[in-house]
């Protein structure tokens, strides 16, 4: 490990921005200043933040602390993820190689898609009874 005890990373996912920071510690999560489990309330959402540390082997040898704005949930989730592999890299280079072929370190592009006029959503169309 590097001699800094902090490593700084910032995930995006739709909407959602996350601002992480890892310390050496015991595995402990604080999303906006509340715990992992009071945050969120599915284990997927919990298991999908660990994902990166999963990945190196890291579960349980470091802390999160982590500001998040934006976006419903699951975006949350997916930016702390991605903000967690970035982390990770400043922690040891070496943990690029997991970390790329598990896809944590790849910025998810997929966005919301823009309503169209005439329609009531992006693709959801009136519908029109027969007479």
């Amino acid at each position: 490990m590097a001699e800094k005890t902090e490593f700084y990373g910032t995930g995006r996912r739709k909407k959602s921005v996350a601002r992480v920071r890892l310390f050496p510690g015991t595995g402990n999560v604080t999303i906006n200043g509340r715990d992992i489990d009071d945050y969120f309330g599915l284990e997927t959402l919990k298991t999908i933040v660990r994902q990166p540390l999963d990945a190196v082997g890291q579960l349980g040898k470091m802390d999160i602390v982590c500001k998040v704005a934006g976006g419903g949930v699951t975006g949350q989730a997916g930016a702390i993820r991605h903000g967690v592999a970035r982390a990770l890299l400043l922690v040891d280079e070496n943990n690029r190689d997991a970390l790329k072929k598990a896809g944590f370190l790849t910025r998810d592009p997929r966005m919301k898609e823009r309503k169209k006029y005439g329609l009531k959503a992006a693709r959801r169309a009136p519908q029109f009874s027969k007479r």
